[in-house]
């Protein structure tokens, strides 16, 4: 099978490695020189052009692994002029649901199929073994199953569901990692000022061997202790992608309470505040009503 690859970052680049490695015939398109050149040292095929990709009457299976929204729907209106019918698009990037489904019905207009593909495991994952959650039409995944199965981890694969499943899965995911990314966070906080002088590093290592919390998460921030014992190199400032302010949309039209989620994601954007406006208001009542000292920047 021919997989035509749009989108060579870490997690393209490191799918596509992982795609030759199960045999697959890779055919790779990027916009970025470098990422073309790592691509074809590796022994990918690439090329510069869209219309190379795309090129010949087989049928096509265009996997996209580009930054969700605009970029996302940009490349799939460049892509569909050449596509026919029964040609299938997957995307595997981190689409809101919504624009998936939207997505899929015009795609399906027009004959062509869709296919969205929720993608975790980072790039040790994408390289190694990924964690996929696949939604899409039963026929249409069985011509891709084979892929899917392929590159994932062993057990993990899974087709969840109809089209645009697979993103709906993927964005409750990233919403529970909001949740327990920022349990962790705090919990190191309170051992930063505990007093005592604890081995990050180390304490993270016993943790993670059996201990209720042991996860990849664990893994994750013990590796990074080993590069930096007080994370001394890091600002705090913590971005969003997007997922957790999708599930929290959904969350308040089904009226289900995420109180732990939608708290991590609020102290995500604070963590970008460096106004910090509403602590000057706090601070200015309290000096205002009991005389309380402020303090300047």
């Amino acid at each position: 099978m021919k997989i035509r690859l749009i989108g060579l970052g870490k997690m393209g680049f490191n799918l596509a490695l992982n795609m030759k490695d199960n045999k697959f015939d890779v055919l790779a398109f990027d916009l970025n020189d470098t990422q073309k050149q790592l691509a074809k040292k590796e022994g990918i095929q690439v090329v510069d052009t869209l219309e190379a990709l795309l090129e010949g009457k087989d049928q096509k299976v265009v996997f996209l692994m580009v930054p969700a929204g605009p970029i996302t729907e940009s490349v799939i209106t460049q892509v569909k002029p050449f596509l026919q019918l029964g040609d299938i698009i997957i995307d595997a990037g981190n689409s809101n649901f919504n624009d998936s489904l939207r997505r899929y019905q015009t795609l399906k207009a027009d004959g062509i199929d869709f296919v969205d593909c929720g993608t975790s495991g980072g790039t040790y994952g994408a390289r190694h073994g990924a964690c996929l959650m696949v939604g899409g039409e039963p026929d249409v995944i069985k011509q891709v199953n084979h892929l899917f199965e392929s590159i994932a981890i062993e057990g993990g694969y899974i087709h969840v569901g109809g089209p645009a499943s697979g993103h709906y899965v993927k964005m409750v995911h990233n919403g529970i990692e909001y949740g327990m990314m920022q349990a962790i966070g705090e919990g190191y906080e309170l051992l930063s000022k505990s007093g005592y002088d604890i081995d990050y590093e180390g304490l993270s290592a016993v943790w993670n061997h059996g201990s209720i919390i042991e996860s990849a998460l664990i893994g994750y921030i013990q590796n990074a202790f080993s590069k930096d014992a007080k994370l001394d190199e890091i600002s705090g400032r913590v971005d969003d992608s997007g997922e957790g302010m999708w599930m929290i949309e959904e969350a308040l039209k089904k009226k289900v309470s995420l109180p732990t989620i939608t708290a991590s994601l609020f102290t995500r954007f604070k963590s970008k505040d460096d106004e910090k406006f509403a602590e000057k208001v706090v601070a200015a009542m309290r000096k205002e009503f009991g005389g309380h000292a402020t303090y300047k920047k």
